[in-house]
């Protein structure tokens, strides 16, 4: 068992390796072949490890693999551990399978790239990356894999650096992130400093000792640990694109597709919901922490599907559904709900994944077309990826029969979108309220926009340029093989890991991976929600396809009048609430401003003028003066030579007094 969980963090790593450094050596080919067979050797071990630990008997439930002892100074002592629990075991299993995909999808997308071994050699420095953070037995190894991914996505993003657009979506996804990232840092620090440990085991063990703590910022008394997890969360904030930190998610779609699938749709976009999950034994003790989490989340999930409605590129389309599903998990998390914010993360990596992926395979079709202006009848030349991103569709869309087979019958997220919603009115307060309302609504945003990308990109005539529909084609095996493995998850993962999850069998499944006395508090209210509320996510995802159908395909002109009748709103929507532009007004420029006068004035005019710049120009104005007496006239070197002489002799007279 330890042999395995090391195998399926360090082959990653190892395969990285072998591609980046010796890419020149073994060419493109061994590349693929490497990083590949690492991956899919690591899913297959992160399956075997799921199954032993969330199956095994409750005594087997955590294990912890000592590597060596990484940091001794003073009392912190901090040993490099990987742990593995229910929530470990999960994560492997979306980490790895998601990835492995990816890699082998990544041979037909990139089959023309240039730098194929440095794309595969990021792609799984990455997943090396997320397999640390999700192993961590401590804070300080999670913010290594934390601040690792961050990393690697700003490579990734940025693969195509000859691209400024590509560049400027790295920067700006790299620099966001940092905003979130200083909040999670100076959480760990409290933590440390009320817990004087950093060690999983030892701080849930003090969390109530904590709960009962203050300290002093700014002339204000405040609760401690409320304040540690609130700089926690803003660190999930930044990484899982929440409203206020959001703006990098969107522009990192400039990187190719077969990242948008890894980053954006399963790994590194639910580190902060991971993150909540694990530190739920604290996140419990802390009301108004929770608080925040959960109206952040709601809002996101809202004001991302607002935006979804209204862009016309393929993949940004995808990326504000990912936005929008993620406010749907953290709400969960707020509403202590971790099991149902977990089950809907494991759905969504594969339908999420899937619609990432397929929309790849429509771009390859149409030779890198992204505007879905441009598209139109793509179902005639791609019938199996049409097939295929209409599971993903429903499955986001949380389409099944109610009460079919018990917990019914539907598509993946019908299980694990509606457990959070009725987790959300099932609690009874009012942040949880405005959670599941914001919640239906998104919901049907979220079947309208979909289905709309559905059919604006595969029904009716063909829109775009005819030369690119006369050689568009159905995208090759190797890139059709990870959809149907993605499809049958997307089909099936709720059905089948429902009860494991948020049904009858969740205790014996999680044991004390997340907190159980909240957990079996929600489950048990939001099993006993009214009819209405279990039916109503369903009639708005029913309504939001059927409306999305009689504007997009029985009367194609209503978007366009739609458009007229609400310039304001569809401006708001369209131009994503203007959050670019406000903080380019409030941050960016001003941030600009004051660099350029600390570099003018201040690096310039102060510190060269009077520095380097001023000594340099002395030096010159005393070398003319001293150059003019050079004149080749003996009476000159005579008159300097007496000049001298006097000089030194009024020197020693003085001295002699």
């Amino acid at each position: 068992m330890d042999l395995a969980i090391k195998l399926i963090v360090f082959l990653p790593l190892f395969a990285a390796a072998i591609a980046g450094l010796f890419c020149r050596v073994i060419g493109d080919r061994p590349a693929q072949i490497v990083t590949c067979a690492a991956l899919l050797i690591a899913a297959a071990l992160s399956v075997f490890v799921f199954i032993r630990i969330g199956f095994g008997p409750a005594e087997g439930k955590l294990l912890v693999v000592k590597l060596f002892s990484w940091i001794d100074s003073g009392t912190l002592d901090i040993s490099w551990a990987l742990r593995v629990d229910t929530l470990t075991a999960v994560m492997l299993i979306v980490v790895t399978g998601v990835s492995s995909m990816v890699h082998v999808y990544s041979i037909g997308y990139m089959e023309e790239d240039p730098s194929i071994p440095r794309f595969m050699a990021y792609l799984s420095l990455f997943t090396f990356f997320m397999l640390m953070l999700v192993t961590a037995d401590n804070l300080v190894q999670l913010f290594f894999g934390w601040e690792g991914v961050g990393l690697a996505s700003y490579l990734l993003i940025g693969f195509w650096y000859d691209k400024p657009s590509a560049n400027a979506a790295a920067m700006k996804a790299f620099i966001v992130n940092r905003v979130g990232d200083f909040g999670f840092a100076l959480g760990i620090c409290a933590v440390w400093l009320l817990s004087g440990s950093v060690g999983f085991e030892e701080i849930f063990g003090k969390a109530p000792q904590m709960a009962q703590m203050r300290i002093q910022f700014l002339g204000m008394d405040l609760p401690a640990l409320e304040t540690a997890c609130l700089l926690l969360f803003v660190g999930a904030m930044g990484k899982s694109a929440q409203l206020g930190l959001h703006t990098w998610l969107p522009d990192a779609m400039e990187g190719p597709t077969p990242v948008s699938a890894l980053i954006h749709a399963a790994t590194m976009v639910t580190a902060g919901v991971f993150m909540v999950c694990r530190l739920s034994p604290l996140f419990e003790l802390a009301p108004v922490a929770l608080m925040v989490v959960t109206i952040v989340g709601a809002a996101t999930a809202f004001f991302a599907a607002t935006v979804g409605l209204t862009q016309f590129d393929i993949k940004r389309v995808v990326a504000y559904s990912t936005c929008s599903q993620l406010g749907y998990m953290f709400f969960a998390c707020g509403v202590g709900a971790y099991s149902a914010a977990m089950f809907h993360l494991m759905t969504h990596a594969f339908f999420k994944a899937l619609l990432f992926l397929g929309s790849g395979s429509v771009i390859h079709c149409l030779h890198h077309e992204q505007d879905m202006r441009q598209m139109g009848g793509v179902r005639e030349k791609a019938p199996q990826t049409f097939i295929l991103m209409w599971v993903g569709t429903l499955a986001l869309s949380g389409i099944g029969i109610p009460f079919l087979l018990g917990n019914g019958l539907g598509f993946a997220g019908f299980y694990s979108k509606d457990i959070m919603l009725e987790s959300a009115y099932g609690v009874h307060t009012t942040v949880g309220l405005i959670a599941f309302w914001l919640g239906v609504i998104a919901a049907f945003m979220t079947a309208f926009y979909s289905t709309r990308l559905m059919f604006m990109t595969f029904y009716g005539k063909y829109r775009g340029d005819h030369h690119t529909w006369d050689h568009a084609h159905e995208s090759p095996m190797v890139m059709m093989i990870p959809l149907y493995v993605l499809g049958i998850g997307a089909a099936f993962s709720g059905l089948i890991a429902y009860d494991w999850f948020v049904g009858h069998d969740w205790q014996a499944f999680w044991g004390n991976a997340i907190a159980v006395k909240s957990t079996e508090e929600v489950l048990h209210h939001a099993h006993s929600v009214p009819l209405w509320v279990k039916l109503l996510p369903l009639v708005m995802a029913v309504s939001g396809i059927l409306l999305s159908y009689y504007y997009y395909v029985v009367k194609t002109d209503l978007p366009a009048r739609t458009v007229k009748a609400f310039p304001g709103l569809h401006a708001l929507f369209f131009n994503k609430w203007y959050f670019d532009e406000i903080y380019d007004a409030v941050f960016v420029k001003p941030a600009l401003a004051i660099g350029r006068i600390f570099w003018k004035k201040g690096d310039g005019a102060t510190i060269d003028g009077l520095g380097p710049d001023n000594v340099a120009a002395r030096a010159q104005d005393m070398a003319g003066v001293l150059m003019r007496f050079q004149s080749g006239y003996l009476y000159h070197y005579a008159f300097v030579m007496l000049v001298g002489v006097a000089g030194l002799v009024t020197y020693f007279m003085l001295s002699a007094r």
